[in-house]
């Protein structure tokens, strides 16, 4: 990855739609970054639109076409919910607006198709938040797999737990209505854009001639119509054959983002909810020593690994900590016209992958209703 310049360049023009729970995030960068300027802030709450103008700076507006036509945006965040975002980053485009979206960017990936296709007409740039491929712990893995310590890749899980069904969640609460609610995967479509992606990244260049997905309801909760996937992934990659398993989970505890990468000599795995980070790999001494010395580096790293998850929990470093890296390099690119770090095919790669994964869910609603 080509890493940005040290000083801060141009800076651009930011605006962004939609002052929901993430925007916090995106907002406190771009009020910090010498790369953005923030110029707006739209939102249909005149509540919310100017306690986050008056908290991150910018012109609050609750008409986006306003905002578009007198704040003048060079980049557009788009935080809205994810039916909307179509329509936003089209009038973005069409505007002269670089756009940087929230997951998913589109429900299907031939609206992506159709705005990359909107992008490259305008000019501009379109970029989905891949944010967890930023994280540090995953860029701990990355080095382990460029390092050749864990031989050729073979295998890829990506396991995610969260108690989506809690009646006291932001989905769970049967009086409180999500338009999440309504996407084609429920709930589970506003996370499976980062397990897709994370497949992604450490399969590039694979072919999936297999994707089973088995999507249930376990919690039993009626408006919460899955809280569970399993899914298997077999394909054929540059080097060889590739398996994956992509897990999600309401009836795991304590929540958990996971990522192992197992290779033909060894394993690395991550948590990225705690920043734990485990390598597994052939050691000096042979394989009746190994283990052992597996076990003793391990017990080494959970010692070190402990200050360092504190350090983040006080420095309130959470699991977004990927996101101002993400959003730093993708505005080092914008500002120099080069390629951002998230790029086309990244995004149609996650968001075919999900489209198929979604199929599944549909045939095998099919064969329980089919006699």
């Amino acid at each position: 990855m080509v890493e940005p310049d040290s000083g801060p360049g141009p800076q651009l023009r930011a605006a962004v739609v939609g002052t929901g729970g993430i925007s916090k995030e995106h907002l406190s960068f771009l009020s910090a970054s010498p790369r953005a300027e923030l110029v707006g802030v739209c939102d249909v709450s005149p509540v919310s639109v100017h306690h986050a103008a008056g908290l991150y700076g910018g012109a609050p507006f609750r008409s986006y076409d306003e905002m578009l036509v007198e704040a003048k945006p060079d980049v557009v965040h788009v935080l809205t919910p994810p039916p909307t975002h179509v329509a936003l980053t089209e009038a973005a485009l069409s505007a002269g607006a670089h756009v940087i979206c929230e997951k998913p960017i589109t429900l299907v990936a031939s609206d992506l198709e159709r705005l990359i296709e909107s992008a490259d007409a305008a000019g501009r740039r379109l970029v989905e938040n891949h944010n967890y491929r930023f994280n540090p712990e995953i860029e701990q893995l990355d080095a382990m797999v460029a390092s050749g310590a864990l031989g050729r890749v073979a295998d890829i899980e990506v396991r995610m737990g969260l108690p989506v069904n809690d009646p006291g969640g932001r989905f769970g609460d049967p009086n409180l209505p999500s338009p999440i609610h309504q996407l084609p995967a429920g709930v589970i479509h506003d996370f499976i854009t980062h397990l897709t992606y994370l497949v992604g990244h450490f399969a590039p260049g694979v072919t999936w001639s297999v994707v089973d997905s088995r999507w249930n309801n376990h919690g039993g909760v009626a408006h919460v119509a899955v809280d569970d996937l399993d899914s298997m992934l077999v394909g054929e990659g540059p080097d060889g054959p590739v398996h994956a398993r992509i897990r999600f989970s309401a009836m795991l505890l304590p929540d958990c983002f996971e990522v192992t990468v197992r290779g033909t000599e060894g394993y690395g795995q991550v948590e990225l909810f705690s920043g734990r980070v485990s390598e597994v790999v052939q050691r000096p001494g042979g394989k009746q020593l190994s283990p052992i010395v597996n076990m003793m580096v391990g017990g080494a790293s959970m010692f070190i690994g402990g200050p360092r998850a504190l350090k983040r929990k006080i420095m309130q470093q959470g699991p977004y900590v990927g996101l101002v890296r993400f959003l730093d390099l993708t505005y080092a690119a914008l500002a120099t016209g080069a390629e951002p770090p998230v790029t086309p095919a990244d995004m149609l790669a996650a968001s075919r992958l999900i489209d198929r994964l979604v199929a599944g869910r549909r045939s095998h609603r099919a064969e329980e209703v089919t006699p």
